[in-house]
């Protein structure tokens, strides 16, 4: 079967410009994927999803198709324009590398995290929303509970989650749906898959306190950060700046109660509902 390349849209974004110039400096040279991956020491795929904005060069890339291609520095000046935007639909984005995560890290300051949400903690959670009318609710609490049981076709991911205190003292919903969330909560805990972390109200301020946090590691061992506010969230993919983000956790990490503790002030917050 003969290869079509996908269309692509290069004035979507700087990262939809740079894989456009790559593909119309490549056929120019009339190579194919293959020999330019020879000639700048990369791969087929990864080149074929940068020329399709899927994924952002890496940071050595640049430099090699300027020398390729003799072109001075039009790659470098264009991936320093695409490394410093967010990704034109980073959301989703961000939904299609968690999906493939070897290992998922978040920090939450003010909810369960989603994927150890219960259907009822979730129905609350978007029926607060007033935008969302009862279907609406009900459709995305389907969703939410779908991706919990699994799109995945590989292992389920390992995970590492913290949370504020706030997050269990908080009620959301009847006295009834906090208890069943916190008991669900308090298997994940500590278990070969999943550990949960509460960062205690003793322990003051922090980095993260005003926003939600979440570090994916990839197969390969790269990393991506997502960082999310009320209304926005910012997708990280560069290496020095998630390095910045995985800082701040690992720092989190230490000051978190360790996973016993946790799990007693888990249960000491079940016993108020």
């Amino acid at each position: 079967m003969k290869f079509t390349p996908r269309n692509l849209t290069p004035y979507v974004s700087a990262r939809h410009y740079f894989g456009s110039e790559q593909r119309r400096h490549r056929e120019a040279a009339k190579l194919s994927l293959v020999q330019l991956a020879s000639v700048v020491n990369s791969s087929k795929s990864a080149l074929a999803r940068i020329e399709t904005a899927e994924l952002l060069p890496p940071p050595d890339l640049p430099s090699r198709l300027d020398a390729a291609f003799g072109t001075a520095e039009h790659f470098h000046g264009l991936y320093q324009l695409a490394k410093r935007e967010a990704h034109p639909d980073q959301y989703r984005r961000f939904m299609d590398l968690e999906a493939q995560a070897e290992t998922i890290e978040n920090y939450e300051p003010q909810v369960v995290p989603g994927a150890l949400q219960t259907e009822a903690y979730a129905r609350v959670l978007f029926g607060r929303l007033d935008h969302l009318t009862d279907e609406q609710v009900e459709e995305q609490v389907a969703i939410r509970m779908s991706r919990q049981a699994g799109r995945r076709s590989g292992p389920e991911p390992y995970r590492w989650s913290i949370i504020d205190e706030s997050v269990i003292r908080r009620q959301a919903g009847d006295k009834e749906c906090m208890y069943e969330q916190l008991a669900s909560l308090l298997e994940h805990v500590d278990t070969p898959s999943s550990k949960v972390q509460v960062m205690p109200f003793s322990a003051g301020l922090h980095t993260l306190m005003s926003g939600a946090l979440t570090l994916l590691t990839l197969s390969g061992g790269s990393s991506v950060a997502y960082e999310e506010g009320i209304d926005t969230g910012h997708l990280y993919e560069v290496a020095d700046t998630v390095k910045l983000w995985r800082r701040r956790y690992e720092v989190l990490r230490a000051d978190a109660l360790p996973l016993a503790e946790s799990a007693v002030l888990i249960r000491k917050a079940m016993e108020d509902y």
